[in-house]
């Protein structure tokens, strides 16, 4: 570089990302998320951190808790001497995240540490509660994720005060890096009124973009002053109705989180919000990522100081303890609209009497305050389902409690999957329809010898190589990481919904299961003592056979790795509306793609679709390529089948999506669709998709795929392949990776 010459991307002394200069370029970086590089652990802490965590005593654990809960400190203050309130609210906000629509947020690896939950306005004040309980998580260190300890010190937190859980799920080994999601458009927490507003048609009926389930970037669930701000009960009741049930939860269960909730502690705006500095991740260095600092403070800080969501007050006269005046509170007063000191709108009871004790000075009767609710709380009271559910369980105030547990365990472990991913001696006995649980059964596993018949078996069930490859794929790509739901373990394809799926061609897909099902049957009913074999297992093993005889036509001897040991689950063992969550509606590697209600691009669904199923750069790219030249398409599309021997397991695809011989143009007649022509003859070639051609457009993936592409690397591509094949057939096998 000639001297005095500055370099374009540091033109104004900021490096920028690629996707400054070019924004539609493909973002691979969720591929990357929990590089084991970012670990300081090193790459056996996530499959091993419940051994760690086995070892603790949680007795102890919770004692240590407790003395943090109940010791005040000047330097962030407990309103009424309790920490308990702060911390509910901490846990309830790490997993408040989760969304059922794609699985992502949650509890597990308490992603609130990180940008930009970490600092979302929603979160305001919860550093403080991490910082709080580092002397805790000092102390045992790896034994005790930050997932684990949030939620373990939101039980302890409402059993001090006087509330009863069903238990405590441990298992959650941490992120040590932050997550890419897509939390909501725009660059700002909270947009306009305007824009809140349009998500209300003009019946009045709620809509919020698919994933989504918080109603605002920013925010955890609902807005509590009421949508934009406006306090407008009706549809704060609507937005409260769609948020929740985006997060898998019904009315009595949204009710019960609220009122459970709202039941301790107290909202926080005791100053205008001109008096509040920057968030943790733009905080001065020297507050040590503390943020949200109250500049207006003079002398010793008060629990009184606290500004979160420039709402002030609380819900009842007793907010350190466990009672149902939430519920007898929101019926028995009219409500009337008012302003917090700090200008946000709230709700007093029309006969406003000082009734609640001051959060800092808690037994100067002198010094009280007025009971106080959201505009998100009247909407309970005024929408007809729920205000009987609040009105039923005023009378019957142990019904509320029970609700409340169970909606708490939910809401905590919603996103750790079945309970096999549970560990500690507090787990629950209980079994809910929404853990997709599991029968227990009476028949040993196969073995070796069993599976060798039943290859053969399958190998002489009249089923195409295509056909069995394409249903193993159908049934494990199912499962997704983020909350560790679907998957071939359940045999769940042959079940409702998923053998509806369009992406599952279901005619051709309940064919091929019958053909599967002769092949369990006859197994079953021989000689073969107890030994049993499961659907599951013979759909996965199916693919196994298929994949073999594939490389045998290419000349090629593999063996695809097969753990028996799957179960068949029951379709009263499924929820069929809450597997309807899980349907794809873009599965790159069969070429699939139908319009994506979020606005992804095919290219971004890809992405999106190998992170869910925890695949780094490699091993998409090795899948995809191996996947095409095996004509698995769905709806036997042709599309990206850039081999001249389809259902023949190569690297065709890789090497002729990279070769200069071909020139591609957009197709004039299928939206979506390029055409490739051989560039000597003109004759057209092929035909491919957006996700076929980015592999020799976007300069990394090229890169990749021609590692696969070269001419020495046979080995590698097949060895690769069938890896990154059996780690997607068995990402659902808890029992083997712990």
């Amino acid at each position: 570089m000639l001297a005095g010459i500055v370099p374009h991307a540091k033109a104004d002394g900021i490096e920028k990302p690629n996707q400054f200069y070019w924004p539609t370029q493909l973002d691979l970086d969720p591929l990357r998320f929990n590089n084991v590089e970012s670990d300081p652990y090193g790459a056996e802490y996530q499959r091993n951190y419940h051994k760690k965590f086995a070892t603790l005593n949680l007795d102890q654990v919770r004692a240590d808790i407790l003395k943090v809960i109940t010791t005040s400190q000047d330097w962030w203050p407990a309103d009424y001497g309790n920490y308990g309130p702060f911390f509910i609210r901490m846990a309830w906000h790490n997993a408040g995240t989760y969304r059922v629509l794609d699985g992502r947020g949650g509890e597990e690896g308490a992603q609130q540490r990180f940008a930009e939950l970490n600092s979302w306005p929603d979160n305001a004040s919860l550093d403080k509660a991490r910082r709080l309980l580092w002397p805790v998580k000092q102390k045992y260190g790896e034994k005790l994720s930050w997932g684990d300890l949030i939620v373990l010190t939101g039980d302890v937190a409402l059993t001090s005060m006087g509330f009863k859980t069903l238990g405590f799920v441990g298992g959650r080994p941490d992120d040590w890096q932050s997550e890419r999601v897509y939390w909501g458009p725009g660059t700002s927490f909270f947009p306009s009124k305007a824009a809140e507003q349009a998500k209300f048609d003009d019946k009045g009926n709620a809509h919020l973009e698919k994933p989504l389930a918080a109603t605002n970037k920013g925010l955890i669930y609902v807005n509590p002053e009421g949508p934009g701000g406006v306090p407008d009960p009706a549809l704060a009741a609507k937005m409260i109705r769609l948020a929740f049930g985006r997060m898998a939860m019904d009315d009595e269960e949204t009710v019960a989180l609220i009122a459970g909730g709202h039941t301790f502690g107290k909202a926080h705006g005791a100053a205008p919000a001109s008096c509040v500095g920057a968030a943790p991740e733009g905080a001065p260095v020297e507050q040590q990522g503390i943020g949200w600092k109250n500049s207006c403070v003079k002398g010793k800080l008060k629990a009184t100081d606290a500004i979160t969501s420039g709402l002030e007050g609380a819900w009842s006269t007793d907010p350190i303890h466990f009672t149902n005046q939430y519920l007898t509170n929101l019926l028995s007063h009219d409500w009337v609209k008012t302003k917090s000191p700090a200008g946000a709108t709230q709700w007093n009871p029309k006969d406003a009497m000082n009734v609640v004790p001051d959060a800092s000075e808690p037994t100067n009767r002198a010094k009280m305050h007025p009971l106080m609710m959201f505009t998100t709380d009247i909407a309970l009271k005024t929408d007809p389902s729920y205000h009987r559910i609040i009105e039923r369980w005023a009378a019957h105030p142990n019904e509320f409690a029970d609700a409340f547990a169970r909606a708490w365990f939910k809401l905590v472990v919603r996103d750790m999957g079945p309970k096999t991913r549970y560990f500690g001696p507090e787990v629950p006995s209980e079994t809910f329809i929404w853990q997709d649980p599991l029968p227990k059964v009476d028949y040993a596993q196969i073995n070796q010898a069993d599976i060798a018949v039943l290859k053969k078996a399958i190998a002489a069930s009249g089923l195409s190589d295509r056909e069995m490859i394409k249903t193993a794929w159908a049934a494990a790509a199912s499962h997704r990481t983020t909350d560790h739901r679907g998957g071939a373990n359940g045999g769940r394809i042959a079940l409702e919904p998923e053998d509806n799926w369009a992406v599952n061609d279901p005619d051709e897909l309940k064919s091929v299961l019958a053909k599967l099902k002769t092949v369990q049957a006859q197994f079953n009913s021989g000689h073969h003592g107890k030994r049993q074999v499961s659907l599951a297992d013979i759909v996965v093993l199916a693919g196994s056979v298929g994949l073999e005889d594939a490389a045998h036509k290419a000349g090629v001897a593999i063996k695809v790795p097969f753990a028996p040991g799957r179960i068949d689950a029951t379709q009263a063992q499924t929820d069929v509306n809450s597997f309807n969550a899980l349907e794809p509606s873009a599965d790159a590697f069969r070429n699939y793609y139908r319009e994506v209600p979020d606005g992804k691009s095919p290219t971004d669904a890809l992405v999106d679709r190998a992170s869910t199923l925890d695949l780094t750069i490699p091993e998409m790219t090795v899948l995809l390529g191996g996947l095409r030249t095996l004509d698995v398409n769905s709806g036997h599309s042709e599309n990206g089948v850039l081999t001249d021997r389809p259902g023949v397991l190569s690297n065709d695809f890789l090497v002729n999506v990279l070769s200069m011989d071909t020139r591609w143009e957009k197709s004039a007649s299928e939206p979506g669709v390029y055409e490739g022509f051989d560039r000597k003859t003109g004759n057209k070639r092929w035909t491919a998709t957006g996700v076929d051609l980015v592999f020799g457009a976007n300069s990394e993936l090229r890169a990749t795929a021609e590692a696969y592409a070269s001419a020495d690397s046979q080995k590698k591509f097949y060895g690769d392949f069938v890896q990154a094949w059996t780690k997607v057939m068995d990402l659902d096998r808890f029992d083997l990776q712990r």
